[in-house]
C-alpha cells in the first residue's frame, strides 16, 4: 500500500499532455445538452476528479511498469500471505466501479490540477482536424460588416432595420457604435423613442440620420421634449417634428428656445403661427439661418415684397425659406417678366415657388401657342398660377388647354 502511494505522484507526472487532449476531444463529442461549453468543450469534461487521475495512473502504471517479473511474483507471494493487507486494495474490477466516470461533477476549485498545455506540444493531424478556429476580430476595418458577426449590438441594429453602410461613412459613429452595450446604452434610447410615438418601422431611418442621438444623456433629452410640451406642442407635434427633424432633440433647451424666438420676431407671426410654421418644417429649428436670412433678404430687396406679402408666402409655403436663392430668382424673373403676372397674384399662389421652372414655362408656351395664356382676374377665361402648377398633365389639356395630351407632347417635342 504505501508503495503504491508513492508511485501515484510518479504517474500522475508521467501522463502524456496527448492523453489529456484525446480525453477531453472524446468528451467534446459526448457533451450532454444542457451543458455549458467553454471553448467548444464541456466545462464539467475539463474537470476530472482526482478518481479519474487515479485511474489514468493505473492505466499508465500497468502499461510501463519497470519492476521485473520477480517483483512482481514477491509481491504476489506477499499478498497472499498477508489476507488483512490484501483486504484493504480492492480489485481493479471493483476501482473501475467506484472510479466516476468524466461527466462527474467536480469543484471549479479543481481546474487548478490540471496541467498546462505548451502552446509548443506537437499534435497529430486528427487532433488538428478537430480543432475549429474562429476567425479573428479585425483591429481596423473600412465597413462595419466585418464586425457584425462579432457584436450583439450590431446585430440588433440591422435588425431594426438601421442601414450601416451609410453610417460606416463617418468614422467617429462606426467606433461609436461598437463601443456601446445594447442593454446598457441603446435599449433605453429606443424606449424613449417608442413612448415619444415612433413606430418600430420608422426607429430604423431615424437611427440611420441620427446615430448620434446614443451619445446624448436620457434626462436631457426628456427636459427637451418637456420644453416643447411647455411651449403647448402637443404629443403628435413633437412626433412629427422628430420624425421629420430626426436632430431635433440633439440641441439644447436654450438652442430651441432661440430658434423660436428668430421666427416669430423677425417674421413677426403669432405664437400660434410660429408653432404651425415650425411644426411643418421642422427642420428649421435644426438648421443653419444663414439660407434664412438670405431669401429674407432677397424676396424684400430684390423681389420687392412687402413684409406682410413675405410673412403669408410662408405661412402657406414653409420651404420658401430655406429654397435656393437662384431658383426663387428665376422662378420670379421668368413669371412676374415673362408670364406679366403681378406681385399680389403671386402672393395668393406662392406655391409656384414651389415647382420646377421647366413645368412652368412648358405649360405657359403651349397656352400662349393656343392662345388661352390669359393670368388676369379681372378679364375672361382667367388661368390661376394654382392649376398651372398643380395639376396633371391630363387635367391641364383637358380643362386648361382644351387640347389632347398627344397636341401637348408633340408641341413639347418642337421646344
Amino acid at each position: 500500500m504505501a508503495l503504491i502511494a508513492q508511485q501515484i505522484p510518479r504517474w500522475f507526472h508521467t501522463i502524456k499532455l496527448s492523453s489529456f487532449i484525446k480525453a477531453a476531444q472524446l468528451i467534446k463529442h459526448s457533451v450532454w445538452p444542457g451543458k455549458i461549453l467553454l471553448n467548444g468543450v464541456s466545462a464539467q469534461a475539463l474537470l476530472p476528479s482526482d478518481n479519474c487521475f487515479l485511474q489514468w495512473g493505473f492505466k499508465t502504471f500497468r502499461t510501463s511498469s519497470s519492476w521485473t517479473s520477480s517483483q512482481s511474483a514477491k509481491s504476489s507471494r506477499q499478498e497472499s500471505s498477508s489476507p488483512t493487507q490484501s483486504s484493504l486494495l480492492p480489485s481493479m474490477s471493483e476501482q473501475s466501479e467506484k472510479i466516476p466516470s468524466f461527466h462527474s461533477e467536480l469543484p471549479l476549485e479543481e481546474l487548478d490540477d490540471l496541467p498546462s498545455v505548451s502552446p509548443l506540444q506537437q499534435i497529430s493531424e486528427e487532433e488538428a482536424i478537430q480543432i475549429i478556429a474562429h476567425p479573428p476580430l479585425p483591429p481596423a476595418s473600412f465597413t462595419l460588416g466585418d464586425y457584425v458577426d462579432h457584436s450583439e449590438t450590431l446585430q440588433k441594429l440591422v435588425h431594426l432595420g438601421v442601414d450601416l453602410s451609410k453610417i460606416e461613412k463617418h468614422p467617429d459613429a462606426a467606433n461609436l457604435l461598437l463601443r456601446l452595450d445594447f442593454e446598457k446604452d441603446i435599449k433605453q434610447i429606443l424606449l424613449f423613442l417608442k413612448d415619444l410615438g415612433l413606430e418600430d418601422n420608422q426607429l430604423g431611418t431615424f437611427l440611420t440620420k441620427n446615430y448620434a442621438i446614443f451619445s446624448e444623456d436620457l434626462e436631457n433629452l426628456k427636459i427637451r421634449v418637456a420644453y416643447l410640451q411647455s411651449k403647448n406642442f402637443s404629443k403628435a407635434n413633437i412626433t412629427q417634428m422628430v420624425s421629420n427633424a430626426p436632430f431635433l432633440l440633439n440641441f439644447s433647451v436654450e438652442r430651441l428656445d432661440n430658434r423660436l424666438g428668430f421666427f416669430q420676431q423677425e417674421l413677426e407671426l403669432s405664437v400660434k403661427k410660429t408653432r404651425d410654421l415650425v411644426v411643418r418644417l421642422p427642420r428649421l429649428l435644426t438648421g443653419s439661418l444663414e439660407p434664412v436670412k438670405e431669401n429674407l433678404k432677397v424676396y424684400r430687396l430684390e423681389l420687392g415684397f412687402k413684409r406682410n406679402e413675405i410673412q403669408h408666402m410662408i405661412t402657406r409655403i414653409p420651404k420658401m425659406l430655406t429654397a435656393n436663392k437662384k431658383k426663387l430668382t428665376e422662378t420670379f424673373d421668368y413669371v412676374h417678366n415673362v408670364m406679366s403676372i403681378p406681385h399680389h397674384v403671386i402672393v395668393k399662389f406662392p406655391q409656384v415657388f414651389n415647382t420646377r421652372l421647366f413645368k412652368v414655362k412648358e405649360r405657359h408656351l403651349f397656352l400662349t401657342y393656343l392662345g388661352r395664356a390669359q393670368y388676369d382676374p379681372a378679364k375672361p377665361n382667367y388661368i390661376s398660377l394654382d392649376k398651372l402648377v398643380s395639376i396633371p398633365d391630363e387635367v391641364f389639356c383637358k380643362e386648361i388647354a382644351k387640347a389632347s395630351v398627344k397636341d401637348f407632347e408633340k408641341f413639347l417635342k418642337t421646344l
